[in-house]
């Protein structure tokens, strides 16, 4: 499931936002101010960040964000509505702008484009396996996998990057959160588990694929040896 990172100090507007994302399948993570948004970015997809914020501003945090995630989408919301504030904004790092007062279905529709962009997938599919991801939904040949929330959105991180090895690290600052203990056996369990209900063998597996001394990755067929990091 994709997730949505909403920066607004406004309660009325995360409301609203949240209801109308989650109703689209989406997975919500709010801050009110830019501190707290920094330390949620790892786990989004696509980040909606208001422009006046308490502390640090929109823009500052669009530039850190931009920074350190240069492939994480960036949609400004702000009541800033002149031409040079816009080239502002998108000069600062956001992809997208959006005034107050704005409509909710309009910012969804938005945030979906942007995903197209980074090829964030609501539906991937890998020989007989395929993940729905708005239903929330894995199947191997056609059979339902009766996975967890946990185990599905760890899937769907792996695979939605074949060939990409991710560290035990990073898995669970993108599934668990970054308030999660740093138990990096936690990974290699869920991994177990997810193995076990694909009939998928560690040694020659047909999926998720061990990376010595890295973490893991979803497999793809031809790729090399050496392992690309997120």
């Amino acid at each position: 499931m994709p997730t949505v990172l909403i920066v607004d100090d406004d309660p009325a507007i995360l409301e609203i936002l949240r209801v109308y994302l989650r109703q689209e399948g989406f997975r919500v993570l709010e801050a009110r101010d830019g501190t707290r948004a920094l330390s949620l970015l790892p786990q989004a997809n696509v980040a909606v960040l208001d422009w006046m914020l308490p502390g640090m501003t929109g823009l500052e945090l669009a530039r850190r964000a931009h920074a350190t995630f240069p492939e994480l989408p960036l949609l400004m919301l702000t009541a800033r509505d002149g031409e040079e504030d816009k080239l502002r904004g998108l000069e600062g790092g956001a992809d997208d702008y959006v005034t107050k007062p704005f409509s909710p279905r309009e910012v969804v529709a938005r945030v979906k484009v942007l995903l197209r962009r980074v090829g964030v997938r609501e539906v991937i599919e890998h020989g007989e396996l395929r993940l729905d991801v708005r239903a929330r939904a894995a199947t191997l040949r056609g059979e339902p996998l009766g996975l967890s929330k946990l185990e599905f959105d760890l899937l769907f991180t792996l695979a939605q990057y074949p060939g990409l090895a991710w560290t035990r690290e990073r898995l669970l600052e993108r599934v668990w959160g970054l308030d999660y203990p740093r138990m990096e056996r936690v990974v290699d369990v869920h991994v177990t588990g997810l193995r076990r209900k694909l009939g998928d063998d560690a040694e020659r597996p047909r999926y998720i694929e061990t990376v010595r001394g890295v973490g893991y990755r979803f497999r793809e067929d031809g790729q090399d040896e050496s392992p690309r990091t997120p």
